[in-house]
């Protein structure tokens, strides 16, 4: 799950250990007009313009000051169309079941944004398919916390869902098969989720390591360690991570003036590139592997106060940028959940 909330001008990762993959930031109040009319490109995240491109949920002032999250998730699609999500819960639910007005409840979209998983107002996890139906998990799947204790990851293909479970007592993810809803592994707690391969059949986490430092743990789709390691500190300390279809290379993107793509053999244990990018204005929040040869970078930016998105292809192999899209996110948003890829 991608989260972005919605408070103010600056951009910043939000973290606890549960929360890892959940990228959060505020824009003002004011923030931006309709959002702008895509770029579109052919390209296996394009082709379908009656695709989602977030999700969003509206904000509503509180008395004596502040907002809160209020009515239904709204997916907005990339043709420029919006729609409900039906059956989704908007605020978060405690673990007694009890509503709490100032939290949403977690949503994903798949990075193809033809998927997108939620809680119901029944409680239990869906997964809804674009154009198809909605598979609810069993009301067991998660152990009982309160949903914003809950993050969710879909894979690019929205096939396989992550659901990290935190709070004071994190129990670990849950990985399922969004076509039967059937659980197909778990990762430990000290994993922290970054996101699903390329092609969704691994995991990337972080793990605290020996002295202090943090370990890059790659696991199969039903959660087995397949490979833990060391990085280097340019792609420690330059998050996001992701990690390609290969299930060994690992690219990260420093963005400002100097931007770089850098690209890590976690097999071989040693750099594998490093190249000079150009990218448009903006903050890096989301990466992902879209092709052998290509990343998907999403940068935030602040446009007189609203929150702008810029999305770009990155060919590894020349560090050409393309820009696949942008948008402005609704004026009204409390939080909303992008699609990756």
């Amino acid at each position: 799950m991608r989260f972005k909330t919605i408070t103010t001008l600056a951009i910043a990762s939000a973290l606890t250990s549960a929360l890892a993959p959940a990228l959060t930031w505020p824009a003002s109040a004011h923030t931006a007009p309709v959002h702008a009319a895509p770029v579109h490109a052919p390209s296996a995240h394009t082709a379908h313009d009656h695709s989602i491109r977030y999700a969003s949920i509206k904000s509503c002032p509180v008395k004596g000051g502040g907002a809160r999250p209020c009515g239904d998730w709204r997916l907005v699609m990339h043709d420029g169309s919006r729609t409900i999500l039906p059956d989704a819960q908007g605020v978060a639910k405690e673990a007694d079941g009890s509503p709490n007005r100032y939290v949403p409840a977690p949503v994903a979209v798949s990075g193809n944004g033809r998927r997108v998983a939620y809680f119901t107002e029944q409680g239990p996890l869906a997964v809804r398919t674009l154009g198809g139906g909605v598979k609810r998990l069993a009301a067991d799947a998660l152990p009982k916390v309160a949903q914003y204790e809950v993050t969710l990851l879909l894979s690019d293909d929205g096939a396989r869902l992550a659901a990290v479970v935190g709070g004071d007592k994190p129990s670990g993810t849950r990985i399922f098969d969004t076509a039967t809803g059937n659980l197909l592994g778990t990762l430990p707690p000290e994993s922290s989720v970054l996101g699903f391969s390329g092609d969704g059949d691994e995991l990337l986490a972080t793990a605290e390591g020996a002295e202090n430092v943090t370990d890059l743990v790659i696991h199969s789709g039903t959660g087995e360690e397949l490979r833990r390691v060391t990085p280097p500190q340019v792609i420690a300390a330059n998050v996001p991570q992701a990690l390609a279809g290969d299930g060994r290379t690992v690219a990260s993107l420093l963005s400002g003036s100097k931007a770089e793509l850098v690209t890590y053999d976690s097999q071989g244990d040693q750099l594998a590139g490093r190249m000079r990018v150009k990218l448009p204005a903006g903050d890096v929040q989301m990466l992902d592997w879209t092709g052998d040869t290509q990343v998907t970078a999403h940068l935030a930016s602040d446009v007189s106060g609203s929150t702008r998105m810029t999305i770009v292809q990155i060919d590894t192999a020349t560090g050409t940028v393309r820009v696949r899209d942008r948008y402005t996110v609704l004026r009204d948003s409390f939080f909303f959940a992008a699609c990756g890829g």
